[in-house]
């Protein structure tokens, strides 16, 4: 029985037939060609005149632009796109900021205070505090019921 064609010293050069196949070259034009590999798209979520865009980083209220930090960011993407389901402070430090909770968990109270912040009065009851839990996106909240 002959095994040569299992030595591991035998390489792709052996192979012309191979060497063609990997050297090939798409006659396509390149534009066409990165059309071919349709990337899935980053979610835009729009609530009540809130727009994250996850694509690009940008969050806009009411049409105005909105300076968030990496964290800030982040944070809020994550409640946008998990609307209505609580969050403890543990979970999203581990989510958000990808550590383990150790330690002082204030930083998820701090970054929330300053989201709202920034989103303004007539958006900052969208972000809804569970007392003793956590946190909720709430799209249905109104100033009237409160946070």
């Amino acid at each position: 029985m002959n095994l040569h064609h299992r030595s591991p010293h035998r390489t792709l050069l052996d192979r012309p037939s191979r060497v063609r196949w990997c050297l090939r070259i798409d006659p396509r034009p390149l534009s066409s060609r990165h059309e071919v590999m349709d990337l899935p798209r980053a979610p835009v979520h729009r609530v009540r005149g809130l727009v994250v865009d996850c694509g690009s980083r940008h969050v806009s209220v009411e049409g105005r632009q909105l300076s968030l930090t990496c964290m800030e960011f982040e944070l809020l993407a994550h409640l946008v796109a998990h609307q209505h389901r609580v969050y403890s402070r543990e979970r999203l430090m581990a989510l958000v900021w990808q550590q383990t909770p150790a330690g002082d968990l204030r930083t998820v109270d701090v970054h929330i205070a300053r989201l709202r912040r920034k989103l303004g009065p007539g958006h900052r009851v969208l972000i809804r505090t569970v007392r003793m839990i956590g946190y909720a996106f709430d799209p249905s909240a109104t100033a009237a019921t409160g946070r």
